[in-house]
């Protein structure tokens, strides 16, 4: 085609046409905007941030579509818009959770006073986060304005505010062998708890109520990247409970198992929570922003409020739940896992180094279950490859090794070691080894 007929794959749209076109795209939008901010002295529940995400997601790509975030004009809109978007989040899940915190039996494993106190922790979180948004819907009609946006008089009608879908997906099992029974997974479930709990314990996580010293903490402690690996790693762990026990005859006959996914559900909300408020007050850390848009929702929701509600009522209430928790995990343990000890001997010419360690990890892995390694008294973590490399590096003479778990993972490092670690290939394992040939 010649150049002269070659049509461009962007245009440059004029300020006043995209006006034109948000003015025409945005009326239902700027109803729920009125709408939200004249009942900001009423709770909001489920359907109202339901309504609210849909909406401002919506509002959000058409901004984005046409670049608004590189735009003087109307970056701020979209930060704005992308911000509400971000709290919106956080309410949907606490809402939720408020609205199943009798059902997930927690009360069952807190005892009264800190279930008070976890209930008072849920509403101030609920009020800061309804709040804030409250002072951003009024930031963004004032914006709308002063860019010569009219909001839509209308008033979203009660019968608009739909309740929220039920989100159908998948089983998230990428990676993952064929299921095993039930009572496998449940053991699996109840060391994944575990791990969570040590993640959270492991962050040194204590009440902070100097603003400066907050911020220094969260910053040198728990950035987004942090919050996200916490988030999935616990909504892994709900997830393989629901698509493994739950409506099982297991989880009929052992009320023990709902209870710890219900202590799951509730820190993994929190957790949501927390994702979305440390991407908010991040925001203000990006090079990318302007100073201008930072300052001015800075005026809006202030960074040390997000910080401290991130840290006060969020990761140190779930840090309790999840350590309420920590008993019943190692007592389902305890009951559906058959622990064994297996003592190994090396042969002649062979040396455990880091090929053969990593493949001692991956069944451990496997099974999900805590397997330890113990070398003339010291211990570690066989499913680590950093503790089981520096453990056997630490006694190079070693040649017997001791093995303690569950004796699924234990039948698996039996057999890995009676074909010689796999160092004349994988190809020579048995079948009952082949996940370590498909890894």
């Amino acid at each position: 085609m010649p150049d002269s007929q070659a049509q461009a794959l962007e245009h440059v749209i004029e300020e006043q046409r995209f006006l034109a076109l948000l003015q025409d795209e945005c009326d239902g939008f700027c109803s729920l905007v009125g709408t939200l901010l004249a009942s900001a002295d009423s709770i909001w529940h489920k359907k109202h941030f339901f309504l609210l995400l849909s909406r401002f997601e919506a509002f959000e790509s058409l901004l984005d579509d046409y670049g608004a975030r590189y735009n003087r004009t109307f970056s701020f809109l979209r930060e704005l818009t992308a911000s509400i978007r971000g709290f919106g989040n956080a309410g949907y899940s606490m809402s939720h959770m408020a609205s199943r915190l009798s059902t997930y039996k927690v009360l069952e494993s807190l005892d009264l006073a800190h279930y008070h106190e976890l209930e008072g922790h849920i509403s101030f979180v609920r009020s800061f986060i309804q709040d804030s948004v409250v002072r951003m819907l009024g930031g963004l009609r004032d914006e709308l304005l002063r860019l010569g946006i009219q909001p839509e008089r209308r008033q979203v009608g009660e019968d608009e505010f739909e309740a929220p879908a039920i989100r159908q997906r998948l089983p998230h099992n990428v990676g993952e062998e064929v299921p095993r029974d039930e009572r496998a997974r449940l053991a699996e479930v109840a060391s994944k708890f575990l791990l969570a709990s040590e993640m959270l314990k492991g962050l040194g996580l204590r009440r902070i109520s100097d603003p400066a010293d907050r911020h220094e903490f969260l910053q040198g402690h728990f950035r987004e990247e942090q919050a996200r690996v916490f988030e999935a790693t616990v909504h892994n762990l709900q997830s393989s409970y629901d698509t493994y026990i739950k409506n099982t005859n297991l989880e009929g006959s052992d009320p023990r198992l709902a209870q710890l996914r219900g202590l799951a559900s509730t820190v993994l909300h929190m957790l949501e929570a927390v994702t979305a408020l440390t991407h908010f007050y991040e925001r203000h850390e990006s090079d990318n922003q302007g100073k201008d848009t930072d300052g001015r929702l800075h005026t809006l929701v202030s960074r040390a409020d997000v910080q401290d509600c991130t840290l006060n009522h969020l990761l140190l209430p779930a840090m309790k739940v999840v350590d309420s928790g920590r008993g019943l995990a190692k007592e389902l343990l305890g009951v559906y896992t058959n622990a064994q000890e297996l003592t190994v001997h090396l042969e002649d010419g062979l040396l455990l180094h880091a090929r053969p360690a990593a493949l001692i990890v991956t069944i451990v892995m496997r099974y999900g279950t805590p397997v330890e390694l113990q070398i003339d008294g010291a211990r570690c973590n066989a499913g680590s490859i950093l503790e089981l490399l520096v453990c056997v590096g630490s006694h190079p003479e070693e040649r017997s090794f001791t093995f303690h778990g569950d004796e699924n993972p234990l039948r698996d490092i039996a057999t890995l070691f009676e074909y010689g670690l796999g160092e004349q290939g994988l190809a020579m394992l048995p079948p009952s080894l082949s996940y370590l040939v498909d890894r």
